[in-house]
C-alpha cells in the first residue's frame, strides 16, 4: 500500500492495531481491535465513537458570486439555505449521472466551502476550476484539514468538555477554537445518531484525535473505522458514492430527487434529469429487509415471482437489527410491502421490500 496517501492519524491508527485498506487511494482503518465492526457500531447507536475521515477531499470556492456560481453547477439550491449552514448536494453530469455527492458549506456569499468524497476531490474541482469565470478562485484543499466525526448520542458531552459550541441546529456549523487553534465544528454525519465533524487544520488534528480519544473514555467511546461507519450509514439508507449513486445512477433512480433544486434555472445536469423525473425512471431504490438468515451484498440479483427485477447496490447485516438490511435498484413496479428474494451464491433469501431508514433516526433530534 506505499503508494496510497495517508490521513494525518496514520500513526494513530498503526499504534492502535488497526486493519487499514484503500478507501479512495487513502489506507484507511477499517476496525480496531477490541470488538471490530460490532462493537464500534454499537458504541456509535448507544454511546458515542470517533472516526477519523480525513481522506474527504475539501475544497474553497471564493470570489464575488461565489454562491451563484456553486449553485449553478450543483444540484440543490443553496438559496434554501443561508451562511452559517450546510447543505447535502451532488455534481452530475450533462447526463444526470452523479460524478460525486458532497457536503457544501455556505460561508458567505462570496464564500463556498466544499467536502466531496476522497477519490472525487480531485475531478470536482477541475470541474468547477474550468466553468469558473475569472474571479472566482476554486482551491483544492484536500490535505490543508483533518476531519474527526463524533458520532452516538453523547457526542455533545465529549465535544463539551474539550469547551466546543454543541446544540446548533442540524447542517449548521461554527468556527471555533481549541487551544487556541481553529476547528469548524458542524453538525452533520453518516451514521444516523446525534453527532458533529471537526474540521482542524491537518497538523492540529493529531493532538484533537488524541484530547478526544481521552475525552470519550468515561463514556465507553470507541475509536471506530471505516467498517461501522458502513453499517451505520447502511441501516439509514444513506447512499454511497460508487454503489447507491455513480454516474450510471441518477438522483432520480436514486430516490435523491430531494437534494434537486428542481426550479433553478440551471445546474449541471438539469435538462436530463427533468426529462428522466417527468418520463419516470427505468429503475428506481428500494430497501430491503431480510425476513430470515442471510446477509445481502452488492450486485446479488433481486428475484420476483422467478424473474429478475434489480440488484443489490448495498448490503450488509444490521448489527441493530440483528437482521441483512440491503439497498436496490429495482424495476418501479416494485414497491414498499413486495416480498421478493436475494440471490446470494444460489440461495434465495426471502425479503420484504422496506422504505429506509431501518432503525430510528437520532440525527435531527434537539
Amino acid at each position: 500500500m506505499s503508494d496510497l496517501l495517508h490521513s494525518p492519524l496514520h500513526d494513530r491508527h498503526v499504534a492502535l492495531g488497526a486493519k487499514l485498506a484503500d478507501f479512495g487511494g487513502w489506507e484507511m482503518p477499517i476496525e480496531y481491535p477490541g470488538g471490530g465492526v460490532v462493537a464500534e457500531h454499537t458504541a456509535v447507536r448507544e454511546r458515542v465513537g470517533i472516526f477519523d475521515v480525513s481522506h474527504l477531499g475539501k475544497a474553497w470556492v471564493r470570489g464575488s458570486g461565489a454562491v451563484d456560481f456553486v449553485n449553478g453547477c450543483f444540484t440543490n439550491d443553496l438559496r434554501r439555505i443561508g451562511p452559517g449552514k450546510a447543505q447535502y448536494t451532488m455534481c452530475c453530469n450533462e447526463s444526470g449521472g452523479v460524478i460525486d455527492d458532497l457536503i457544501q458549506y455556505f460561508y458567505a456569499e462570496d464564500e463556498v466551502f466544499l467536502i466531496p468524497n476522497a477519490a472525487n476531490n480531485h475531478e470536482v474541482v477541475r470541474l468547477l476550476q474550468a466553468a469558473a469565470p475569472a474571479d472566482i478562485e476554486v482551491v483544492n484543499a484536500h490535505q490543508d484539514y483533518g476531519v474527526i466525526a463524533v458520532q452516538g448520542t453523547m457526542s455533545d458531552e465529549v465535544l463539551e468538555s474539550l469547551g466546543f459550541p454543541t446544540g446548533h441546529d442540524y447542517m449548521a456549523f461554527r468556527e471555533a477554537k481549541w487551544e487556541g487553534k481553529p476547528v469548524i465544528v458542524c453538525r452533520t454525519g453518516y451514521t444516523g445518531e446525534r453527532g458533529y465533524e471537526l474540521l482542524p487544520r491537518w497538523e492540529d488534528t493529531p493532538a484533537l484525535w488524541d484530547a478526544l480519544v481521552k475525552a470519550m473514555a468515561p463514556y465507553d467511546g470507541m475509536p471506530c473505522g471505516l467498517g461501522a461507519r458502513d453499517t451505520l450509514r447502511t441501516e439509514m439508507g444513506y447512499p454511497l458514492h460508487g454503489q447507491d449513486l455513480s454516474v450510471e445512477i441518477s438522483p432520480v433512480q436514486a430516490r435523491s430527487g430531494w437534494a434537486v433544486g428542481w426550479k433553478k434555472d440551471a445546474f449541471w445536469g438539469r435538462d436530463a434529469l427533468l426529462a428522466e423525473r417527468a418520463e419516470g425512471p427505468r429503475r428506481i431504490s428500494r430497501g430491503l429487509v431480510l425476513t430470515g438468515r442471510g446477509i445481502p451484498r452488492a450486485h446479488c440479483a433481486v428475484m420476483k415471482d422467478g424473474q429478475v427485477v434489480g440488484e443489490v447496490t448495498s448490503g450488509t447485516f444490521s448489527p441493530t437489527r440483528k437482521i441483512g438490511v440491503a439497498l436496490a435498484l429495482v424495476d418501479p413496479s416494485i414497491v414498499d410491502g413486495d416480498e421478493v428474494s436475494i440471490d446470494v451464491r444460489g440461495r434465495a433469501l426471502a425479503a420484504v421490500v422496506t422504505k429506509p431508514p431501518f432503525v430510528e433516526v437520532q440525527v435531527r433530534e434537539d
